[in-house]
């Protein structure tokens, strides 16, 4: 890795910081090495030429990943002040990167399939028994009316057509298998019962599909005054699968190159700790192909959502 030494602002070498090898033994974020890091973010420099340095020095990949991340967080949080970007919010964490395999979440043992940084995305395994989405997707079918979505003028509901989907809500705690499921949830999530939304019940039949999107509230539309009087700003969303289709209906994340198949009684989580693209949180279902798809959503919020 190397510079333009003739430029005035050029940021030193990596091993200027690291004098005699002492950091790369320990592997400890000393002030010189934060110094370094923080050259390198002013200096425009991409992820990949800060974090190639340390690796090549013999740190964990993990252990530079965090060191970059403690480095940068407040330079990055004052850069976010400074252009107008939202502050960030606690958001859902329930489970760290290259954490456990099977979380507890009170009545069930609950598989962790996949899991991803940034975005932070988790996919589990088994949240729900096919008992549970078979009862859901019974209850639901008889109600079901074309999908609605938020409207960010008002406040109120619309009908959008890059949503193709049928569903129906149910309240919070609605029914035994609601509060059953919304206790699972919190327990797994380590999120309050009364900061998530009531579980919503969608049906993407053959070529339905809902296009790439943010789950949160867009702070400078005229409606999400009204919408966050009411708990706040959406924090993270659980998407649960009720049935397998026989083609299609994975969730994208496109600006990551991610996707989650829609298998049932699995589910994905993400969370987003600001109402901002940076926490790239876009996603979307992608079109049935074959069969048909059912889903209940649950999304977290800041506060509580009465």
């Amino acid at each position: 890795m190397t510079y333009d030494r003739n430029e005035e602002h050029a940021p030193r070498r990596f091993d200027e910081h690291a004098g005699s090898g002492n950091m790369t033994e320990t592997s400890q974020l000393t002030a010189e090495l934060e110094q370094w890091i923080l050259d390198q973010v002013r200096a425009g420099q991409p992820p990949e030429a800060v974090l190639e340095p340390l690796l090549e020095s013999g740190w964990e990949q993990q252990a530079a990943i965090d060191a970059i991340e403690t480095a940068t967080r407040g330079f990055l949080e004052a850069h976010a002040r400074e252009n107008g970007l939202p502050a960030p919010s606690r958001v859902p964490a329930p489970i760290g990167l290259n954490g456990p395999s099977v979380v507890d979440a009170g009545d069930r043992e609950v598989q962790v399939l996949a899991s991803v940084r940034h975005p932070r995305v988790i996919v589990f395994g088994g949240l729900l028994s096919d008992e549970e989405c078979e009862r859901m997707v019974a209850f639901a079918r008889s109600r079901l009316s074309r999908s609605a979505t938020v409207d960010l003028e008002t406040g109120g509901d619309i009908v959008h057509e890059g949503r193709t989907s049928q569903g129906m809500s149910f309240e919070r705690g609605a029914d035994a298998l609601c509060r059953r499921i919304e206790a699972r949830i919190a327990r797994l999530l380590d999120w309050p019962v009364d900061r998530g939304e009531g579980l919503q019940v969608l049906r993407y039949g053959p070529g339905a599909e809902y296009k790439p999107h943010y789950d949160y509230f867009d702070p400078d539309r005229p409606g999400t005054a009204k919408i966050l009087q009411r708990g706040g700003q959406r924090v993270a969303s659980l998407v649960m699968y009720l049935n397998t289709p026989r083609g299609g209906g994975a969730t994208t994340f496109p600006e990551v190159g991610f996707e989650a198949a829609a298998v049932k009684g699995n589910a994905v989580f993400f969370s987003y700790d600001r109402p901002h693209p940076m926490t790239l949180s876009l996603h979307g279902g992608a079109p049935v192909t074959a069969g048909e798809k059912w889903v209940a959503t649950k999304w977290l919020r800041e506060r509580a959502h009465d």
